[in-house]
């Protein structure tokens, strides 16, 4: 299942490949499979959450990270799907929590269809995953199948302990920048890690594999939320497909601003905790603050940071033998940084 175009160059035709890759065409065609067109409602909404599917990170991961330990990927490609399924509800609830209109260029879960129908869509995706899981467990021996739903399982109470602590931090820079790295890791870091243990687990691998690969995933998703952050300074909302100022409106203490308070004077600092009290940033007060974060050099502190998990994650992957998989997962890590940021 190798991806379509070189691997070997971490730009943007990379992530064009792989998302052209054998392996995302078919994690594609099994998505559509399984959530056809219909008339059910909750079925109807479901869809609308998950198609047309993103990039399909988590899942490819899964599957290279099984393929990279003597795996068979095609084998696991429902249990792979089960943490698109968990990906996508944490964004329904997510744009439910902060009160976000817009997710992929296209009015969000709770904006199309109301809070109650996306807080019920969020739950049925998060079950789907588990079912993921244990539906075809004749590709692992159960003791891995039961290890896999332990992991996932765990997964979920991460992430809940994350978001409750990223609303912990609203309005609060100095308890951001203590708090920030463990929330993340538990938020965004989380996931990523669990892609990987989960497609190793399943496929097979020893425990320094599942180990090398679970860690691997972790800093793979704590650059991709710095990468995240990044974007609401220097991208447009037409680039994102999302809100710039949402973040703001919330009140969240981002990479970029704790970077910027940290190194800003006595006045700058002040203004920063106003506009984030104030919870409702406008186009004044966005372009004031992507001035303070460039002048600040934040674009640049938090890059690096960024580019530390980065090359963090690929010092696990030795741990593999060298291999086509492995190869991908080195692109994909290497891609996070390579964007003009």
């Amino acid at each position: 299942m190798a991806v379509a175009d070189s691997t070997s160059r971490p730009d943007q035709s990379f992530i064009e490949g792989l998302a052209r890759s054998e392996s995302a065409r078919l994690l594609r065609a099994k998505l559509g499979h399984r959530w056809p067109e219909t008339t059910d409602e909750l079925d109807v909404i479901t869809r609308y959450a998950l198609l047309p599917a993103g990039k399909l990170l988590r899942p490819l991961l899964a599957l290279h990270a099984a393929e990279a330990v003597g795996g068979n990927p095609a084998d696991l490609l429902v249990a792979a799907l089960g943490l698109e399924y968990l990906h996508a509800a944490t964004l329904v609830h997510d744009d439910i929590i902060d009160g976000d209109a817009v997710r992929r260029g296209r009015p969000s879960v709770p904006a199309a269809y109301g809070v109650p129908n996306a807080i019920v869509v969020g739950d049925h995706l998060i079950f789907g995953a588990f079912e993921s899981i244990v539906e075809e467990p004749w590709v692992a021996s159960p003791a891995r199948v039961i290890a896999a739903v332990g992991e996932l399982a765990e997964a979920g109470r991460d992430l809940c302990r994350g978001q409750t602590l990223e609303s912990q931090l609203v309005g609060d820079i100095e308890a951001g920048a203590r708090w920030y790295p463990e929330m993340i890791r538990r938020k965004t870091g989380t996931l990523f890690r669990t892609a990987c243990h989960i497609g190793a687990t399943l496929g097979g691998g020893n425990a320094d594999a599942i180990s090398g690969l679970a860690a691997y995933g972790e800093h793979i998703g704590i650059a991709f939320q710095i990468r995240d952050d990044l974007l609401s300074f220097v991208a447009t909302p037409e680039q994102t497909g999302k809100s710039a100022t949402s973040d703001l409106t919330n009140g969240r203490p981002t990479l970029p601003l704790i970077l910027a308070y940290q190194a800003a004077g006595d006045a700058d600092r002040a203004e920063l905790c106003a506009v984030l009290a104030r919870r409702g940033a406008g186009p004044r007060d966005l372009a004031w603050l992507r001035d303070l974060v460039a002048n600040t050099g934040a674009v640049a502190g938090a890059y690096r940071q960024m580019a530390g998990h980065v090359e963090r994650a690929v010092t696990e992957l030795a741990v593999l033998s060298p291999s086509p998989s492995v190869t991908v997962l080195t692109g994909i890590a290497r891609w996070t940084t390579s964007q003009n940021l």
